[in-house]
């Protein structure tokens, strides 16, 4: 009994021996990766830092390869789901000719703070959050304006700020563009009930869908359902390795990473089910000052494509074009960064010709 302890004993020990090794080597490996991706190009810029935004703090990255190029701020959809654990892996696509801003908007990613989740979200905290974060950027960056991207409810947002503001911004890009949420998911739950037919696991998901109460129950049969018939944001995979992407992130400490998983959604889910988000709604807001690109896959039902496409026909702008990314579910910044960047630079040189 003595030596088969001692046997099982030795075995564990060289188990604790090679799991040791192995983080290690991983912390290593991470370690190199993460420098390598923090390095600073020459004659442009790769910061981050915390902005004093409306009484919190609010977390920032800046980095391109020219200083002089524009600034783009890209705006991250959710609300409340920030891509900052792996968006550097496309965002720097378009460093060439821009200097990207990416923003972990107020209470979530890097920005999440849980003495804020008693702070209830409106449509005039989140434009003014939106037009301050604008204002420090034209400041810090030595800019008279910036151009605006916005990705789902990131279009929600930058629409408004672009309509309402048009002083700080150089042109608007929506991609997965929001036009009505209360619309977009009527319109979502006739198309899924065409992807469902008489499959009877998809009708229960459908079954799920209560326009109007818009809970993790609600939103968990929503995802099942594209999952399930093939549109979902990931559909079409990532022509980037995520997992690489997340381990080499030069932003993310293994602590945020972290506090990252462990966010508290309940104030965005909160926010989705108030008159407040309402109010961004761009039903009747369609006269913009300044150029206006829309950019959406043409299997994206997650923010409406059609509805987009009409919304777009019915926008006055200095300057317009739609583009229709083809087989394209609502990852498109995912699926088909490369092919989005080419679309982006296409927008950069007709801005800069126009200048």
């Amino acid at each position: 009994m003595k030596k088969i302890l001692n046997v099982i004993l030795k075995i564990l020990k060289w188990i604790l021996i090679v799991l040791v090794a192995v983080i290690i080597i991983f912390l290593i490996i991470r370690v190199i990766g993460q420098k390598s991706n923090n390095s600073t190009p020459e004659g442009g810029i790769n910061e981050q830092m915390y902005v004093d935004i409306n009484g919190t703090k609010q977390w920032i990255s800046i980095y391109g390869q020219d200083k002089d190029n524009s600034v783009l701020l890209y705006l991250h959809g959710g609300p409340g789901s920030p891509t900052s654990p792996y968006d550097y892996a496309f965002t720097r696509k378009w460093s060439d000719v821009y200097t990207v801003v990416t923003w972990d908007q107020r209470n979530c990613g890097k920005s999440y703070s849980p003495d804020q989740n008693d702070t209830a979200l409106t449509y005039d905290l989140m434009m003014s959050d939106g037009v301050e974060i604008t204002k420090y950027l034209l400041d810090y960056l030595g800019k008279d304006k910036i151009t605006l991207l916005g990705h789902s409810w990131g279009t929600y947002l930058g629409s408004n700020l672009a309509l309402q503001y048009p002083e700080y911004y150089e042109c608007y890009i929506g991609t997965g563009q929001l036009v009505d949420f209360y619309q977009n998911e009527i319109a979502f739950k006739e198309e899924a009930t065409k992807w469902v037919g008489n499959d009877e696991e998809g009708k229960q998901l459908i079954e799920k869908l209560t326009i109007g109460d818009f809970s993790m129950e609600y939103y968990a049969a929503r995802n099942a359902l594209m999952e399930k018939y093939g549109y979902d944001i990931f559909a079409d995979g990532t022509d980037y390795n995520l997992a690489a992407t997340q381990i080499f992130n030069p932003y993310y400490s293994l602590g945020d990473f972290y506090k990252y998983i462990n966010s508290d959604f309940s104030v965005y889910e909160n926010f989705l089910n108030s008159d407040e988000f309402g109010k961004f709604s761009l039903l009747s807001k369609t006269d913009y000052q300044v150029p206006f690109y829309n950019i959406n896959g043409d299997k994206d039902y997650q923010t409406n494509y059609l509805i987009a496409q009409d919304y777009f026909e019915s926008v006055n702008a200095p300057r317009k074009k739609l583009y229709i990314m083809k087989d394209t579910t609502h990852g498109l910044l995912e699926s088909k960064s490369e092919e989005f960047s080419d679309i982006l630079h296409e927008i950069a040189q007709t801005e800069h010709q126009n200048k």
